[in-house]
C-alpha cells in the first residue's frame, strides 16, 4: 500500500548560495529588535542590538564575500574578492574575525564606489574592537572612516557629526575640534547643534570615551524617554529625524 502523500519526505530547504562564488552555505536570517537604550554618539545602537554584531553580515565560507545577504552581489564584487588585497585581509590574523567581516564587506563597497557605506563597515569593525579592548585597530579603523567619508559624495551633517566623534575616539585632536567647530558655525538644526557642542566640550577636555546621545540632548518633559522607543529607525533617515524618534519614542 503506498503512504499517504502527507507522509512523503520533504525535499530539504536549498541553502543560499554566494553570488560570488555559488558556494550554498546555512546563513540564518537577522531581523533585529528595536534598541532600547540611547545610541553612541556615532550612532552605534544601545542594547539590546548593539551585542548582535556577529549576525549583522554574512560570510561565504569558501570565498570569504560579506555582506547582509551574500546571495546578492555588485557586478564588480567578484573581482574585489578574487584580488590579491581581499585575500590578504582575509588572511590576516591579527584583526578579531568578526572585525575582518566587517572589514571584508567595507573591501568590497570601496571598490565598487560605495565609499560612504565603506565608511560605515570600517566603523563597525572599530567597534568590535572597542568590545575586545583592542584599542590600537579601533583608532586604525575610525580613521580610515574618516577618509572613506571624506573621499566620497558631500557629506550631510551626520556623517560630518559621526566623523568627528571619529576623530575624538582616535584621539585626532586638532582635526576634531576642526571639524566640529566648523559645523558648529553652519546651520544646523538645533539637534546637531547640541551634540556638536557636546563634541566640542569632549574635545577640550581630551576625553576619547565612548559617549551617548543621552550625553547631548535633554529628555523630553514626557514619557517614554529613549529606554521606552518602540520603533526602530529607518535606515536614510537624517540625523535630526533620528534624535526626534529616538526621544520621543518612535
Amino acid at each position: 500500500m503506498s503512504s499517504p502523500a502527507n507522509s512523503r519526505p520533504t525535499a530539504p530547504e536549498a541553502l543560499p548560495r554566494c553570488a560570488v562564488c555559488g558556494t550554498g552555505s546555512r546563513q540564518p536570517p537577522f531581523r533585529p529588535g528595536p534598541p532600547e537604550q540611547a545610541p553612541d554618539l556615532d550612532l552605534r545602537p544601545g542594547e539590546p542590538v548593539r551585542s548582535t554584531m556577529a549576525r549583522w553580515l554574512q560570510q561565504c565560507p569558501n570565498c570569504g564575500y560579506s555582506a547582509p545577504n551574500i546571495t546578492r552581489a555588485h557586478p564588480a564584487a567578484a573581482q574585489a574578492v578574487h584580488a590579491a588585497p581581499f585575500r590578504a585581509l582575509m588572511a590576516e590574523a591579527t584583526y578579531p574575525p568578526l572585525s575582518r567581516r566587517f572589514l571584508a564587506w567595507a573591501h568590497v563597497l570601496e571598490e565598487t564606489g560605495a565609499l560612504h557605506a565603506a565608511a560605515e563597515a570600517t566603523l563597525q569593525a572599530a567597534w568590535v574592537a572597542d568590545d575586545l579592548d583592542q584599542r590600537e585597530l579601533a583608532r586604525l579603523w575610525r580613521l580610515e572612516a574618516v577618509a572613506l567619508w571624506r573621499g566620497g559624495p558631500p557629506l550631510d551633517h551626520e556623517q560630518t557629526v559621526r566623523i568627528i566623534d571619529a576623530l575624538r575616539r582616535a584621539e585626532a585632536w586638532d582635526d576634531a575640534e576642526a571639524t566640529a567647530q566648523s559645523l558648529s558655525r553652519a546651520d544646523a538644526p538645533e539637534a546637531v547643534a547640541q551634540v556638536v557642542g557636546l563634541e566640542i566640550r569632549l574635545i577640550a577636555a581630551r576625553d576619547a570615551g565612548r559617549h551617548t546621545v543621552a550625553s547631548a540632548l535633554p529628555p523630553p518633559s514626557r514619557r517614554p524617554h529613549v529606554t521606552h522607543q518602540r520603533s526602530q529607525p529607518k535606515s536614510g533617515e537624517g540625523l535630526l529625524n533620528r534624535l526626534r524618534r529616538w526621544f520621543r519614542g518612535g
